[in-house]
């Protein structure tokens, strides 16, 4: 068949993508009958599985009375959507400008931060990523950024905590945390507070490693916003909504930002929506005063009531509880177990249903599996991880040399059993690079 699509972050004529025709649960399956169990979400994104029947209901539902409406005037769906989300929502957060994705919602926010402010840089950490529009992909620290540069985003980066390959050679997490903020301080010192509108910091480091912030330091982050003045900005496009136990992640760590840029899982992608929760101080500033931003199909009702559904389900099956405890008993045990057995792994991390296996080389030395950015024919390790996996019925999310793992959040404990299986299985090609 001649396809006409151009697809995204892909070289179009090396691309054989399969053609999926279904999808159920943790499932789907293409037109050759392949069936694969999705630990990737797709893009971390399908939070209560393929067609769930309450979400799909709820679409129908919510297109029969109203299919679409201007973002300029009142709407049931998205006025229930944003009550149910501030009351789930930390701190002081409360108000939301919807957005139609992720990248949208970091465009807002930082507009936000600059515009409440009337300061310009921005702070950004290496090894983020947070989407691929201007403003954006400007912000990311890794490589899917270069090929845009330059950007033009007034941005100055810093790096965050990663104590497996600590910048600063720390041995513990606890130095990690006083290692990196010590650092941090110093970049805000040497840029000039009164320049810096706004950080923005993935609560989890999701495409970037699953990076999980040692103790201590989020609220470190939020210490020095505090003192310098800065917007604090939280991206959780990827880990919001149930993704680490926690309706937001940063409540896993108990702090509160001044700004949380979401999408994904507020109603697990079935119709394209995503939104910036505002503290009521910086959304003030506003109320007679016009916000200088907006998006045509911002908060659209067919994805507002997908969102009211999603929030109902979640509260109603105990998504939250099966998540931390399914992800602590079965998901990291499980993994954990498999890295006492396969040399390849150098560091299993994570939280809830979001984890990675670390590749690499070798154990010692903690050389990856594959270099940084590695393309061709230095990627192919990690080409022959991924295709052992797909080939076993098994949709992982890899990305350099980590082998991650993002089911959807209504994964049951028996399926998860079945998936460690299959990593058990894949792990034995990355242990056949081990020196």
């Amino acid at each position: 068949m001649t396809d006409h699509v151009f697809y995204p972050w892909a070289a179009q004529a090396e691309l054989n993508p399969p053609m999926i025709v279904g999808a159920s649960g943790s499932h789907f399956w293409d037109d050759n009958g392949n069936r694969y169990l999705d630990f990737s979400s797709q893009l971390v994104n399908v939070n209560l599985g393929h067609q769930h029947p309450d979400m799909i209901a709820a679409i129908i539902a919510q297109a029969q009375q109203l299919a679409t409406i201007s973002p300029t005037v009142g709407n049931e769906a998205r006025s229930e959507l944003a009550r149910l989300i501030v009351e789930r929502a930390p701190g002081e957060l409360n108000r939301i400008l919807f957005t139609t994705g992720g990248a949208e919602a970091v465009e807002h926010a930082v507009r936000l931060a600059r515009s409440f402010t009337g300061r310009t840089k921005m702070l950004a950490a290496y090894r983020s990523y947070h989407g691929g529009t201007g403003v954006a992909i400007g912000l990311s620290g890794e490589p899917r950024r270069w090929a845009a540069e330059p950007t033009n985003v007034d941005v100055v980066r810093f790096f965050g905590p990663y104590p497996y390959r600590s910048p600063w050679g720390t041995s513990t997490p606890e130095e990690e945390t006083t290692a990196a903020l010590t650092h941090l301080r110093q970049v805000i010192e040497l840029e000039g507070p009164q320049n810096i509108a706004g950080l923005i910091l993935e609560t989890v480091v999701g495409t970037n490693g699953v990076l999980i912030p040692p103790p201590g330091y989020l609220a470190g982050v939020r210490a020095l916003c505090d003192e310098f003045g800065i917007v604090y900005i939280a991206d959780e496009v990827m880990v919001g909504f149930g993704r680490v136990g926690q309706w937001f992640a940063v409540q896993a760590f108990d702090v509160a930002p001044d700004i949380i840029a979401f999408a994904k899982g507020v109603n697990s992608g079935y119709v394209p929506l995503g939104g910036v929760l505002i503290a009521e101080r910086i959304a003030q500033r506003y109320d007679h005063t016009v916000y200088p931003g907006g998006l045509t199909y911002a908060g659209h009702p067919l994805a507002c009531a997908a969102g009211v559904a999603s929030i109902g389900i979640y509260e109603r099956d105990g998504i939250l509880d099966h998540v931390r405890s399914v992800g602590t008993d079965v998901l990291g045990k499980g993994l954990r177990e498999l890295a006492s057995r396969h040399p390849s792994v150098g560091e299993v991390r994570g939280l809830g249903f979001f984890w990675a296996l670390e590749l690499v080389r070798d154990p010692a030395a903690r050389t990856p599996l594959v270099p940084f950015a590695a393309a061709g024919a230095a990627a192919e390790p990690m080409a022959k991880v991924t295709a052992a996996a797909k080939a076993r019925g098994l949709w992982p999310f890899s990305v350099g040399n980590r082998f991650q793992i993002a089911p959807p959040l209504t994964t049951s404990a028996d399926d998860l059993r079945t998936g460690l299986e299959i990593v058990d299985e894949v792990l034995e090609v990355a242990d056949g690079y081990v020196s």
